[in-house]
């Protein structure tokens, strides 16, 4: 590169390729920079790479990014909403506030809504309300599914008196401290998981930057409305599938999601999305993206992971609590609510169907509604009612 304040193999050891015209396009920035400290150009050629999307609309670095991708430019398009929203269920109306229905009803109007619903306990939150269920055709809104990938609950039922809630306080409360982390605490010896040794981690670069951060919160709870607690379990159907008698059992509930790996994925897939899905402004969060495109496959594949990240956080709750106690579960109930899942419509066309803060009810499937600090959870059986 002659005389400029960086060097060739500077920008190859950060992960930019060579070939003549990627050459080209560094030498305009170069050009055009050239005024600028050689920290100042490292730091932006860095940023190029980790973040493309970013700067595909400049007039210089546009042309770098463009190469990066293969001298591929981006299909950006724009997108109207429906001028009526289309019908759709709303249970427990007179509880929801008009937030929510608002932000439901902007939902129903996207040119990709095949479907949608809003639950009883819906409340106004990012793009969908939560309690919002919304089905699409072959997209997916990465605000739709939430930042918090695969947000779950998680029951573990043991065989212990529930009396112990009463009789073993101090106890309990030492377990729970011990072997649980919130915030931005987390474990100084975290646990091991397959998960963390997925190929996925390396197919995409996003995630190969969040290995680490993945392998040091496992097993960690995160913030916000995120809970570990130990309750009473009310068990009340004769026919439940365990085979317990009914009555008072005592149990551990857990709810959290994939923290940082999570939220970086949505961070980095919703910017994407709203950089080549333009919408009107009010409606700039539901922005999409395709599943037969490349974006859309990589989210696809990095929200897989998110939930598979969560499950895994839940199960090492669980396992060094278990552990603690001394026991084994007698039955485990979970259940993503910040989701997408590929379904089908009772006509047979294939859905992508977005849970934000809902929980699955196909037929015979177990779940969890978890209540507030003053109200029960549920344990739910789904009815496979489209």
């Amino acid at each position: 590169m002659g005389k400029s304040k960086i060097k060739g193999k500077e920008l190859i050891k950060l992960g930019y390729p060579s070939g003549k015209s990627i050459g080209l396009a560094i030498q305009e920035v170069l050009q055009q920079y050239k005024r600028e400290d050689r920290d100042t150009l490292l730091q932006l050629f860095r940023e190029v790479l980790e973040q493309p999307e970013r700067f595909e609309s400049h007039p210089v670095l546009g042309t770098l990014v463009s190469e990066l991708r293969g001298g591929k430019v981006r299909d950006d398009r724009t997108f109207e909403l429906l001028p009526d929203c289309p019908d759709y269920p709303v249970y427990g109306a007179e509880g929801i506030e008009q937030g929510a229905i608002d932000q439901m009803e902007m939902a129903m109007r996207l040119p990709i809504t095949a479907k949608g619903a809003l639950m009883a306990d819906a409340h106004q939150g990012y793009g969908l309300p939560i309690g919002g269920v919304l089905a699409t055709k072959n997209a997916v809104i990465p605000y739709g599914v939430g930042v918090d990938i695969g947000c779950r609950m998680c029951l573990s039922v043991f065989p212990l008196p529930a009396s112990n809630l009463e009789n073993q306080t101090v106890r309990l409360t030492k377990t729970l401290e011990e072997n649980t982390r919130f915030g931005f605490d987390q474990f100084e010896k975290p646990m091991d998981d397959e998960v963390l040794h997925l190929p996925v981690f390396k197919e995409i670069k996003l995630l190969k930057q969040l290995q680490q951060k993945a392998a040091v919160q496992i097993g960690t709870s995160g913030s916000g409305n995120h809970f570990v607690e130990f309750g009473v379990v009310h068990l009340s159907d004769p026919d439940n599938e365990w085979g317990l008698p009914i009555g008072e059992y005592f149990g551990l509930l857990s709810h959290s999601g994939s923290r940082g790996l999570g939220a970086n994925i949505a961070r980095h897939f919703t910017q994407l999305a709203k950089d080549t899905c333009h919408l009107p402004r009010h409606a700039g969060h539901l922005a999409w993206l395709e599943l037969d495109k490349e974006e859309g496959i990589e989210y696809w594949k990095a929200m897989t992971l998110a939930g598979q990240y969560a499950a895994a956080n839940h199960a090492h709750i669980h396992h060094r609590i278990a552990n603690a106690l001394g026991e084994k579960p007698l039955f485990r109930v979970e259940n993503h609510h910040n989701f997408a899942w590929k379904e089908h419509l009772a006509d047979g066309t294939e859905v992508v169907v977005h849970r934000k803060g809902a929980t699955p009810a196909g037929k015979g499937a177990l779940g969890i509604i978890p209540g507030s600090m003053t109200l029960p959870g549920f344990i739910v059986r789904g009815k496979g009612n489209p």
